[in-house]
This record gives C-alpha cells, sequence and structure tokens, in this order.
C-alpha cells in the first residue's frame, strides 16, 4: 500500500479531434477545474506536480497518421518520468487529465519497475488500430486508441517505448470495464456495461480481484475515463453514452479495488470543463475519487 497520494495534473487533450472546425477540444482544464473543486483538499496528497500544458495541433504532423503524435510521445515520456518518480518515492500517484492518452504515459511510468496490469474503465474499448479502421481516410485520435496503443497495436511511435520496448501491457494481463459498443473487441477479458447491469458491482468487483489473482498480477494500473458513467450522471464528457455506472458504484469498485493493494496508481481522463461552465458535475467527481482513494494511508502535504 502506498504512503501517501501524489497528483500528477496532466492538462492536454492531444488525443482528441476537435469539437468543431477550428476548435480545440476542453480537457486540458480539467485538472484545473477538479483542483479548483477541492480534490487536493480531499485526498490531502504529499505533492503535486503540475505538468506544462502541450500545444494542440489541428493539422496533421510529419510522419505520423495519429493526430498530434508527434506531441504526444514526448509528452507520454515526460508523464512517464513523473508516474516513475511517484512510484519510487512509494506514493499512488492519481494523474488528472486530460483525455484517455494519458493511459501511455502513465503505464509507462509504472512499467519501468515491473510488469503492470490493466484495469481498463471506459465506456468505449478504445481498441482502434490499423487492423480494424482505415488510417489514410483521416487522422487518428490516439484517445480512441489507447488500449490499442498500450498493448502494442498501432504506430511504432506510441506502441515503442524506451525501457520497456512493446507492449506496455500483455493482451492476458487487461480487464476491460464497462465498454456500451461491439465495435473493435479486444482480445482482453471484457465486463460490458450491460454484464455489469446484470451482475452488480459487489460481484464484479470479486470477478476482478479473482482475474488479478488468477493472473498473478501484483501489481495494476487503474485507467479511468468518466465516460463509463451514465450520460444521466455526467454528460460533460467528450463521448457520453447510457447504460453506465452511477457515481455511488465507480466509487465501490474504486475503492474494492484499492483495498487490495494491487493498484499502483490511477488516470483520470475525458472530464471537459467547457461542457460544465458552472462546475456541477465537477463537486461529485471530486466525492467519487476521494471516496475510491480512502483506503490509502495519507500523510501530511509537503509545502
Amino acid at each position: 500500500m502506498a504512503a501517501a497520494v501524489e497528483l500528477i495534473a496532466a492538462p492536454w487533450n492531444l488525443g482528441l479531434r476537435p469539437p468543431a472546425p477550428g476548435c480545440e477540444p476542453g480537457t486540458w482544464r480539467a485538472p484545473g477545474a477538479l483542483l479548483a473543486a477541492g480534490l487536493g483538499a480531499r485526498l490531502r496528497p504529499a505533492r503535486v506536480v503540475e505538468l506544462a500544458r502541450p500545444p494542440y495541433e489541428l493539422e496533421a504532423q510529419p510522419a505520423t497518421r495519429i493526430r498530434n503524435g508527434v506531441t504526444l510521445r514526448e509528452h507520454t515520456l515526460r508523464l512517464g518520468d513523473a508516474v516513475q518518480a511517484a512510484l519510487a518515492a512509494s506514493r499512488f500517484p492519481v494523474v488528472l487529465g486530460g483525455d484517455c492518452s494519458i493511459l501511455l504515459g502513465s503505464l509507462l511510468g509504472a512499467r519501468r519497475t515491473g510488469r503492470c496490469g490493466l484495469v481498463h474503465l471506459d465506456g468505449h474499448s478504445d481498441f482502434r488500430h490499423p487492423g480494424n479502421h482505415d488510417a489514410g481516410t483521416a487522422l487518428g485520435a490516439a484517445a480512441g486508441m489507447d488500449l490499442a496503443l498500450a498493448t502494442g497495436r498501432g504506430e511504432l511511435l506510441l506502441t515503442h517505448w524506451p525501457q520497456v520496448g512493446r507492449p506496455l501491457v500483455a493482451d492476458q494481463d487487461v480487464i476491460q470495464i464497462g465498454d456500451r459498443e461491439d465495435r473493435a473487441v479486444p482480445p482482453v477479458t471484457r465486463f460490458t456495461a450491460r454484464q455489469i447491469q446484470r451482475i452488480g458491482i459487489a460481484e464484479l468487483g470479486e470477478r476482478v480481484i479473482t482475474f488479478l489473482e488468477r493472473r498473478g498480477l501484483d501489481r495494476v494500473w487503474l485507467h479511468l475515463d468518466l465516460d463509463v458513467l451514465d450520460e444521466h450522471v455526467l454528460p460533460a464528457v467528450d463521448s457520453p453514452g447510457r447504460p453506465g455506472l452511477d457515481f455511488a458504484q465507480l466509487a465501490e469498485l474504486l475503492s474494492t479495488l484499492v483495498r487490495t493493494g494491487r493498484a499502483v496508481g490511477l488516470d483520470v481522463a475525458i472530464h471537459d470543463p467547457e461542457r460544465d461552465p458552472d462546475g456541477t458535475y465537477a463537486a461529485p467527481i471530486v466525492d467519487c475519487l476521494a471516496s475510491a482513494v480512502t483506503p490509502l494511508t495519507t500523510v501530511e502535504t509537503l509545502t
């Protein structure tokens, strides 16, 4: 069990398509919005690391068919360094994004010290890759490809990493939770949104723990795309949908996984404050995250 939480703000939107011609996605604002809503006070982190906001380019970059691919690699390496440093200090990194491409840097940092599984909570599979879609017709968006990239599918630019190689995580060490679509089904263990409705959160938690035990996974990263929540409780995301979890169910599942002592860190993605101008949804997100990491032992915040 980590001694304390470390917050890492990764304010980027590199992995998303423009919501309208000439416009940037608003997810880069999420770390600031969640901190302003009291997340720091609730988690009492030992340290807060604020990474620079990378530039978003509307046009294609050289030698890649992934939007902002060159910039994304550079900032993934920086995020990997920050996560690695937090783990080396025996802290539990909570990475605040941003879009789902922050998964790559998060996993990279965790993998530098050995094998690490992945619990991928997302309302979509995020499994687009050249084998199942035509990269020539439009630029790929890494936020819709993060699971494919993490499992080594796609351009070397975002699948092959110093010290780790590829993949960041093996198919057999991944469990995907919450997918509400049947497109681009990944070859990993899955619990779809409708399966979760049938079995309930308590049973889901038990099955996930059984999976981790069976795979011998003592270390696992938690990836949270907030669109795993039902659009009725959180519409302020890039791609809201239904069915999905409510905040209480999500907090219960996350805290169950944290209590196992196997979770080494968590990244949180896709809240868009531009779709939440009065901060209505930031507060329940903060409540959920605070509840989720309650099992961790915290220490006094450094000044």
